[in-house]
């Protein structure tokens, strides 16, 4: 089925507001072979992830301005291998300076609206066929997006279709794991996580001290 057009939510000449003027510190926590074979030069980029539940759709993970969730994350992938496809042996971060180039901020009015229509064209599609859309699973936390997955993945499609120009990285706040204290409205987890699609944003690799 062709897509529609995107119904814009604001004047078209606003989506340059999406160019990322700034650049970003983001850390990925991996292998340390993996990041050693960047580090050397012998791997020009860390490998894309491109599972069906990734929160962002496929894309090259960083944690924003967080290397210690990063090791978090490495550290929790040795000890479920799901979590990395068993590819964690020694768990390590290694960092990126990074330029979102044209960004999905999820932390924006315009982006927010743009992935609910997305939600709406894909779900008219799974009515149609009389088939159930994927689901987010696994816990409070919904940690496997298979949904959100989706969604991001038919904004993308929809984009290019409508001849929109792509984006070159996804960017959102997850609130995840308990409540930092009693009462609190913040939460022991809670992230920024960047997924790059386009290599050209990640300006270069860098070894933190101690690692």
């Amino acid at each position: 089925m062709a897509a529609k057009p995107l119904v814009a939510s604001a004047p078209p000449a606003w989506d340059t507001y999406k160019q990322s003027p700034s650049l970003v510190l983001g850390f990925h926590g991996c292998d340390r072979d993996a990041a050693e074979a960047v580090l050397n030069g012998s791997t020009k980029h860390l490998k894309l992830s491109d599972n069906e539940y990734d929160w962002l759709g496929p894309g090259i993970y960083f944690w924003e301005a967080d290397p210690w969730r990063a090791m978090e994350f490495a550290n929790d992938a040795r000890l479920r291998p799901q979590l990395a496809n068993g590819e964690v042996k020694t768990p390590y971060v290694i960092g990126a300076v990074l330029h979102l180039g044209r960004c999905c901020n999820l932390l924006d009015a315009e982006s927010l609206g743009e992935l609910e229509r997305a939600y709406e064209f894909i779900g008219n599609i799974y009515q149609l066929a009389r088939q159930p859309m994927p689901e987010n699973r696994d816990g409070a936390d919904l940690s496997a997006r298979f949904r959100d997955r989706l969604v991001v993945e038919t904004m993308h499609d929809l984009r290019r279709e409508s001849g929109i120009e792509a984006y070159d990285s996804v960017r959102a706040a997850f609130f995840e794991g308990d409540a930092l204290y009693p009462g609190a409205g913040f939460r022991r987890k809670n992230h920024i996580q960047i997924a790059v699609r386009s290599v050209h944003c990640i300006k270069g690799y860098f070894r933190l001290p101690g690692m």
